[in-house]
């Protein structure tokens, strides 16, 4: 990697008091999290349940064979040794700096408030978080996953025996209204928009970097992205490796 870029980079994130960052399963990718919508996770979809990631884990599906869509939830979405990467940890620190004011992520491993962060929204929810569809119950993940807590192949609430639903958005649900604003908002307002580890093709999160009219973009992912013309900065390297040098974890 050019010390020239890197140089660039650094020069940004000094000049801002006002960052915001916007990132997608590359984040997560460096953690050992794989990035189910790739062309592996498509194949081994097919392969293991006939259907394609986005049907097994869409809310029609979850209606109609509930028992199925938690086998590949568990077997594909669930990483419960996965850690922090240097991504995660940079951006944790520059939160601490006064720098960062926002992170928003497509992600729902958790892995960005586990590193540190305290301002994180997430637009497609979170593993961490679970509820009783019939009693609103709160579970965390260690329950979910305690198959000593299912039935059925299904995990069940102790209190009414309701399914526990992981609160993630599934494919033909909405995004969460008050996620979507503070989101929206912390990208508005900011001076600088660090995008980074996703290709900006899933909507409707890639469409709020339209909402960014600041001064500075940056683009950090492995390929080239639709958005790269419009970049003050395009970073082609993973993320982890990029943020970790400039920031210093």
């Amino acid at each position: 990697m050019e010390g020239k870029i890197l140089d660039e980079l650094r020069e940004i994130i000094d000049n801002s008091n006002n960052i915001v960052f916007f990132g997608g399963a590359g984040v997560s990718t460096e953690s050992g999290i794989p990035d189910f919508r790739s062309e592996q996770g498509l194949y081994n979809a097919k392969r293991d349940y006939g259907a394609s990631p986005e049907t097994l884990l869409s809310h029609s599906f979850f209606v109609r064979d509930t028992k199925t869509f938690f086998d590949y939830y568990k077997n594909n979405l669930i990483y419960t040794d996965a850690q922090p990467n240097k991504a995660h940890l940079a951006l944790a620190k520059l939160e601490q700096m006064g720098k960062l004011k926002a992170v928003v992520t497509q992600n729902i491993d958790g892995l960005h408030q586990k590193a540190g962060s305290k301002t994180v929204y997430e637009l497609h929810g979170s593993v961490a978080r679970n509820y009783c569809m019939d009693c609103g119950e709160f579970y965390d993940l260690d329950y979910t996953m305690d198959e000593d807590n299912w039935q059925g192949g299904i995990p069940r609430c102790k209190k009414c025996g309701g399914i526990v639903k992981p609160d993630v958005v599934l494919y033909e649900e909405g995004l969460d209204d008050d996620t979507v604003i503070g989101a929206v908002n912390a990208i508005r307002n900011a001076d600088v928009l660090i995008i980074g580890g996703t290709s900006l093709v899933v909507y409707p999160a890639a469409g709020m970097v339209n909402y960014f009219k600041g001064s500075k973009l940056v683009l950090i992912n492995k390929q080239p992205t639709p958005q790269d013309r419009a970049a003050d900065l395009a970073i082609h390297v993973p993320i982890g490796e990029v943020l970790g040098e400039v920031v210093g974890v």
